[in-house]
Protein backbone atom coordinates (compact mmCIF):
# COMPACT_ATOMS: atom_id res chain seq x y z
CA UNK A 1 0.00 0.00 0.00
CA UNK A 2 1.82 3.50 -1.61
CA UNK A 3 -0.55 5.82 0.58
CA UNK A 4 -3.50 6.22 2.90
CA UNK A 5 -6.73 7.83 1.21
CA UNK A 6 -9.18 9.33 3.68
CA UNK A 7 -12.58 9.98 1.61
CA UNK A 8 -15.56 11.70 3.55
CA UNK A 9 -18.37 9.74 2.30
CA UNK A 10 -21.95 10.98 2.76
CA UNK A 11 -23.77 9.80 -0.21
CA UNK A 12 -24.11 12.79 -1.74
CA UNK A 13 -23.00 13.14 -6.01
CA UNK A 14 -19.57 14.96 -5.08
CA UNK A 15 -18.75 11.97 -1.98
CA UNK A 16 -19.45 9.19 -4.77
CA UNK A 17 -17.29 11.18 -7.46
CA UNK A 18 -14.42 11.64 -4.74
CA UNK A 19 -14.71 7.64 -3.72
CA UNK A 20 -14.25 6.89 -7.70
CA UNK A 21 -11.81 9.31 -8.30
CA UNK A 22 -9.77 8.13 -4.83
CA UNK A 23 -10.16 4.32 -6.21
CA UNK A 24 -8.98 4.90 -9.77
CA UNK A 25 -6.01 7.19 -9.73
CA UNK A 26 -4.79 5.60 -6.34
CA UNK A 27 -5.89 1.41 -6.97
CA UNK A 28 -2.93 0.75 -4.59
CA UNK A 29 -3.78 3.08 -1.65
CA UNK A 30 -5.37 1.67 1.66
CA UNK A 31 -8.77 3.80 0.91
CA UNK A 32 -10.93 4.88 4.52
CA UNK A 33 -14.41 5.80 3.61
CA UNK A 34 -15.40 7.98 6.91
CA UNK A 35 -18.95 8.81 7.45
CA UNK A 36 -19.37 12.15 10.14
CA UNK A 37 -22.67 12.82 11.53
CA UNK A 38 -22.89 15.98 12.76
CA UNK A 39 -23.13 15.87 16.91
CA UNK A 40 -26.61 18.18 15.90
CA UNK A 41 -28.23 15.44 14.06
CA UNK A 42 -28.22 13.34 17.36
CA UNK A 43 -31.38 12.76 18.72
CA UNK A 44 -29.95 13.48 22.31
CA UNK A 45 -27.73 16.19 23.21
CA UNK A 46 -24.27 16.93 22.12
CA UNK A 47 -21.57 14.46 21.48
CA UNK A 48 -17.59 14.67 20.40
CA UNK A 49 -15.45 12.47 18.62
CA UNK A 50 -15.91 8.98 18.53
CA UNK A 51 -19.16 8.26 20.42
CA UNK A 52 -21.06 5.71 17.71
CA UNK A 53 -22.33 4.06 20.84
CA UNK A 54 -24.47 7.16 21.80
CA UNK A 55 -26.19 6.99 18.08
CA UNK A 56 -29.89 5.53 17.47
CA UNK A 57 -30.60 2.62 15.57
CA UNK A 58 -31.83 4.86 12.59
CA UNK A 59 -28.37 6.46 12.22
CA UNK A 60 -26.44 3.43 12.77
CA UNK A 61 -28.81 2.13 9.91
CA UNK A 62 -28.25 5.04 7.78
CA UNK A 63 -24.03 4.68 8.31
CA UNK A 64 -24.40 1.13 7.13
CA UNK A 65 -26.35 1.70 3.90
CA UNK A 66 -23.97 4.31 3.26
CA UNK A 67 -21.19 1.94 3.81
CA UNK A 68 -22.53 -0.61 1.59
CA UNK A 69 -22.81 1.94 -0.96
CA UNK A 70 -19.37 2.99 -0.99
CA UNK A 71 -18.10 -1.04 -0.55
CA UNK A 72 -19.90 -1.62 -3.75
CA UNK A 73 -18.44 1.19 -5.50
CA UNK A 74 -15.41 -0.07 -3.91
CA UNK A 75 -16.23 -3.67 -5.46
CA UNK A 76 -16.61 -2.05 -9.19
CA UNK A 77 -12.94 -0.94 -9.28
CA UNK A 78 -11.75 -4.33 -7.46
CA UNK A 79 -10.65 -2.79 -4.37
CA UNK A 80 -11.85 -2.92 -0.79
CA UNK A 81 -12.43 -0.11 1.73
CA UNK A 82 -12.06 0.61 5.38
CA UNK A 83 -15.47 2.10 6.68
CA UNK A 84 -14.96 4.99 10.56
CA UNK A 85 -18.07 6.68 11.70
CA UNK A 86 -17.41 9.47 13.92
CA UNK A 87 -20.05 11.81 15.68
CA UNK A 88 -18.99 15.87 15.66
CA UNK A 89 -18.71 18.60 13.52
CA UNK A 90 -17.67 17.33 10.23
CA UNK A 91 -14.67 19.56 8.86
CA UNK A 92 -13.15 19.13 12.60
CA UNK A 93 -14.00 15.56 12.67
CA UNK A 94 -12.30 14.84 9.60
CA UNK A 95 -8.96 16.91 9.81
CA UNK A 96 -8.54 14.53 13.55
CA UNK A 97 -9.51 11.76 12.00
CA UNK A 98 -6.67 12.55 9.16
CA UNK A 99 -4.13 13.33 11.63
CA UNK A 100 -4.72 10.69 14.25
CA UNK A 101 -4.68 8.38 11.35
CA UNK A 102 -1.39 9.29 9.38
CA UNK A 103 -3.70 9.89 6.24
CA UNK A 104 -1.63 11.00 3.43
CA UNK A 105 -4.26 12.59 1.39
CA UNK A 106 -7.97 13.44 1.82
CA UNK A 107 -9.93 13.77 -1.59
CA UNK A 108 -13.66 14.95 -0.81
CA UNK A 109 -17.08 15.90 -2.58
CA UNK A 110 -16.92 19.94 -3.44
CA UNK A 111 -20.40 19.49 -1.84
CA UNK A 112 -22.85 17.34 0.20
CA UNK A 113 -26.24 16.58 0.84
CA UNK A 114 -28.83 18.90 -0.78
CA UNK A 115 -30.95 21.97 0.40
CA UNK A 116 -29.81 23.30 3.79
CA UNK A 117 -27.36 20.91 4.51
CA UNK A 118 -25.97 21.56 1.07
CA UNK A 119 -24.81 24.95 2.60
CA UNK A 120 -23.73 23.85 5.76
CA UNK A 121 -21.52 21.00 3.83
CA UNK A 122 -20.04 23.00 1.62
CA UNK A 123 -18.37 25.16 3.81
CA UNK A 124 -17.07 21.51 5.63
CA UNK A 125 -14.84 21.24 2.14
CA UNK A 126 -13.65 24.66 3.16
CA UNK A 127 -12.96 23.86 6.60
CA UNK A 128 -10.57 20.65 5.64
CA UNK A 129 -8.52 22.61 2.73
CA UNK A 130 -8.19 25.61 5.68
CA UNK A 131 -7.06 22.77 8.39
CA UNK A 132 -5.43 19.84 7.03
CA UNK A 133 -1.81 19.50 7.57
CA UNK A 134 -2.15 17.25 4.11
CA UNK A 135 -2.77 17.65 0.65
CA UNK A 136 -6.97 17.76 -0.22
CA UNK A 137 -8.15 17.09 -3.42
CA UNK A 138 -11.87 18.35 -3.79
CA UNK A 139 -14.05 16.88 -6.34
CA UNK A 140 -16.79 18.11 -7.94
Amino acid sequence: MDQRILVPFDGSDSSKAALDRALEENPDAETTVLNALESTELAYGSVQGSAAESLTDAQREEAEELFEQAEKRAAAYDASVRTALEVGPPGEVIVEYAEEHDIDHIIMGSHGRSGLSRIVVGSVAETVVRNAPITVTIAR
